[in-house]
């Protein structure tokens, strides 16, 4: 008879002759196969970081040396930073639901500051929830109603306040100069515009930013496991350029750059700007500059999260000003101009496993096109409402330009814009003077054209529309605004073809908006 060591060992390799293919096939496979087989060759979810009334000036990325940026300079070195960016509506309701939709705004019917943002317009969120996305929005939406347009989560700042009610904070000293209740046109313009450069009245870890920035981490830690469409509206820098306690004093007034303007510029400049002393207006900007610094703290939480949570590889991130801010470009502090620094803002995309890095584009892009370019990169179906064009082809370097022209609107003041690359075409009926709390004083001004060259007075300072020689330019320009409402507008068959150009030009520029209020002040 066999002994027991024979068995065993018997045993032990008949196993091993039965496992042997097994063992085979599995060395067979490299480690880069099963990677390759595992990685997405695509992003899988969507993070939109919205900055309010955010300068593209007053960003590292873009060049400013004075403003401290160092999260947003990071996404920009690790992504693509688009240079040229222009808005659809300089006007955050009008501008954020036209870019949540891929539309323009007299599309989507939000071109006024209070008009409530339909139901029935499909935003991203909407698109995405019916594909198995999770959907939050934390922060503003400005959407002036109840609804929630495809956004399962939702945190706003009325959650905040209820918070702090029940969560006072750490108290500040009465020794602590902070700023007053914020009272924009029934205050002096230096009181509601922060020129004493004052902070609210909380420190970091109490404050909006924060509390928002700390629950933009929670979405992601508890959705983690399934694809999102996390969109993360910041209050800041919007008026009154809130920033905490410790912000206090981080940059100079003196040291503020202020520009000039011009003279064209002062039969343009709202009453409540005229009396601004040069201190004030460099005070101004310095608490502007200390709320983006507070900002960019808050959107690297948010950017550090998904890195520790594994998910900066597989996510699309979009960093969007809503628009842009003058600060004292012109002589003034507000948007709803069609100058650059108010219709350009930041537009940064990272996804680290899936775009270039570190990769700069010149050619001109508009915001519409922000909602068709996630969707071809996270590989999701097209947007059919959508009139925006994906900028991955531009990316992906296919491709060497994108657009001839694009296009900005400010119904409140029935205004619209066409630009080139050298020019740029703005139109007004100047049926009333400035609305939203900037009125000049000054009579209504009637029919106004403006023609910039861009290029060479890149400042804007001198209106050319009245020199003949460019009489051609102004006409192809003309000519590209009212197709662009021809073939947008929803109401354009109603404006006759065989209207002159102005009378054309004259009814597109009326808002269509219903029951809104053209006087709304911010």
């Amino acid at each position: 008879m066999p002994t027991n060591v024979q068995i065993i060992f018997n045993l032990t390799m008949r196993y091993l002759v039965s496992i042997l293919p097994i063992i085979l096939l599995l060395a067979c496979q490299s480690p880069s196969q099963e990677q390759v087989s595992d990685e997405p060759d695509h992003p899988q979810n969507v993070l939109i970081i919205i900055g309010d009334d955010h300068s593209a000036n007053v960003l590292g990325a873009y060049g400013n040396k004075i403003i401290k940026t160092p999260n947003l300079d990071r996404m920009a070195n690790r992504g693509v930073r688009f240079n040229q960016a222009f808005v659809n509506a300089p006007l955050c309701s009008a501008s954020r639901q036209s870019f949540l939709t891929g539309r323009y705004p007299h599309a989507t019917g939000v071109t006024l500051l209070r008009t409530s943002f339909p139901e029935e317009q499909v935003t991203i969120a909407d698109h995405l929830k019916s594909q198995g996305y999770a959907t939050g929005i934390i922060g503003k939406n400005h959407f002036n109603n109840q609804a929630n347009h495809g956004f399962e989560v939702k945190i706003e700042r009325k959650d905040y306040f209820a918070h702090r009610e029940a969560n006072p904070g750490r108290e500040v000293a009465d020794t602590i100069a902070v700023r007053p209740p914020w009272k924009p046109f029934r205050d002096p313009a230096r009181i509601w515009l922060n020129a004493d450069a004052l902070p609210g009245n909380s420190y970091d870890a109490d404050d909006i930013g924060t509390w928002y920035a700390n629950h933009a981490k929670q979405f992601l830690s508890d959705h983690q496991d399934t694809s999102f469409c996390l969109v993360v509206g910041f209050h800041e820098p919007h008026s009154p350029f809130n920033f905490p306690i410790e912000y206090t004093n981080s940059y100079d007034p003196n040291n503020m750059p202020l520009p000039t303007g011009s003279p064209e510029d002062d039969r343009w400049i709202p009453e409540i700007f005229r009396d601004l002393t040069e201190e004030e207006r460099r005070g101004i900007v310095s608490a502007y500059y200390a709320s983006v610094e507070y900002l960019d703290k808050n959107v690297g939480l948010i950017l550090d999260q998904l890195d520790t949570l594994g998910l900066a590889e597989n996510t699309l991130v979009v960093y969007i000003g809503d628009h842009g801010y003058l600060l004292n470009d012109h002589k003034r502090f507000e948007k709803h101009m069609m100058w650059e620094p108010a219709v350009q803002a930041p537009l940064l995309m990272q996804s680290l496993s899936h775009l270039p890095e570190g990769q700069t584009l010149n050619p001109m892009v508009e915001f519409v096109d922000v909602v068709p370019t996630i969707l071809e990169a996270i590989q999701a179906p097209a947007l059919a409402s959508a009139q925006g064009e994906s900028l991955l082809p531009l990316i992906k370097q296919e491709v060497g330009d994108h657009k001839d022209y694009v296009f900005s609107e400010f119904l409140a003041d029935n205004k619209a814009m066409v630009r080139s690359e050298r020019w740029k075409y703005i139109f007004t009926t100047g049926k009333r003077d400035l609305a939203q709390g900037y009125a000049t004083g000054n009579p209504p001004p009637g029919i106004t054209h403006r023609l910039y060259d861009v290029v060479n007075d890149p400042d804007e300072t001198t209106n050319l529309y009245a020199d003949p020689a460019l009489a051609d330019t102004v006409q192809v320009l003309q000519d590209q605004l009212i197709n662009w409402f021809r073939e947008t507008h929803p109401n354009s068959a109603s404006v006759s073809q065989d209207a002159s150009v102005e009378e054309q030009l004259v009814t597109f520029c009326e808002p269509p908006d219903k029951g809104a209020d053209l006087d709304a002040e911010l």
